[in-house]
């Protein structure tokens, strides 16, 4: 059984396509990363997953039943643009008026819980207001994990966050996914940090789902490279590209791609009066894998 599956939604604002015919998989248990350039349709399906936003065709099932079924929708959490706190009220008094509103029996020990989830135990006394941006981050996912949901759904909760804001979001999220087994939807920009914990990607583009891919099979599928040094990089690269297709300087680097015998290219260079000082092997990352898929679809 899968969490999520859409097929062939559609949902237009004055005429045009926010989501176009999208289909979508998210397998239990999963953290999916939702990526997108901005207005590609990313929150807009969030928020019809979530029943913010009525479809105009198309077909949601959470779970195997339909996403309008209350049984089923009691079991989505979600986190769209913000957290809808009260700046004055305490992080405590907050997270217990939405248990109140959501009908929850033994308040107290469930924001307990929460709060541990996302390591803020310390902290339910301070106002809303004063938190940091990472903190009301945290206090937000506290709120749509309030009810234990089996679906997590999360609109850029990593955005605007420092270092130390990302990886404890980070130790949230894997905890969410493998302690409680919580599904993670989650969208972000900072395709580096979401490459560090999710294990399927969805990629739309103008509302269409471009595609599916699990980290594993784009981890197979991703490019191989040598990155060199040399002290004359420039004479190095042009005596690269009359051997090798694809010789860029990058980084300061020279990479060759879809090689991934450092001793050829070592001799070789060698032979051509270049000492290499440094070389390793590497494939492309999650940035540079849906750059190279978003070009060869503006070349269709």
């Amino acid at each position: 059984m899968n969490a999520i599956e859409i097929r062939n939604l559609s949902k237009s604002f004055r005429g045009l396509y926010a989501v176009d015919k999208l289909n979508m998989t998210v397998p239990v248990g999963a953290i999916y990363g939702f990526i997108g350039e901005n207005g590609s349709g990313k929150s807009t399906t969030e928020k019809l997953i979530c029943g913010h936003l009525v479809p105009d065709e198309g077909e949601i099932k959470l779970f195997g039943r339909d996403y309008t079924d209350a049984g089923v929708r009691v079991r989505v959490g979600a986190l769209i643009e913000n957290a809808g706190c009260f700046p004055s009220s305490s992080v405590w008094d907050n997270l217990m008026m939405q248990a109140i509103n959501l009908g929850i029996e033994n308040r107290a020990e469930e924001i307990e819980r929460v709060l541990k989830i996302v390591r803020m135990e310390d902290s339910a006394h301070i106002k809303f207001k004063s938190c940091s941006l990472g903190m009301k981050q945290r206090i937000g996912i506290a709120m749509a994990l309030l009810g234990d949901p089996a679906l997590l759904i999360l609109d850029e909760p990593i955005n605007g966050l420092d270092t130390d804001g990302m990886r404890i979001m980070r130790e949230i999220l894997i905890d969410i996914t493998q302690k409680y087994g919580c599904t993670v939807l989650i969208s972000s920009h900072i395709l580096g940090e979401l490459e560090k914990i999710a294990t399927h990607y969805g990629i739309i583009r103008q509302g269409r789902m471009i595609q599916e891919i699990s980290a594993k099979e784009m981890e197979n599928r991703a490019r191989v490279f040598v990155s060199v040094k040399t002290e004359d990089m420039k004479g190095a690269k042009a005596a690269l590209k009359k051997q090798f297709d694809n010789v860029r300087e990058e980084e300061e680097y020279l990479r060759v791609y879809d090689v991934d015998d450092t001793e050829t290219i070592v001799e070789y260079l060698y032979k051509n009066g270049h000492v290499v000082s440094e070389i390793k092997k590497n494939k492309i990352g999650l940035e540079e894998y849906y750059i190279e898929l978003m070009s060869k679809k503006e070349e269709e």
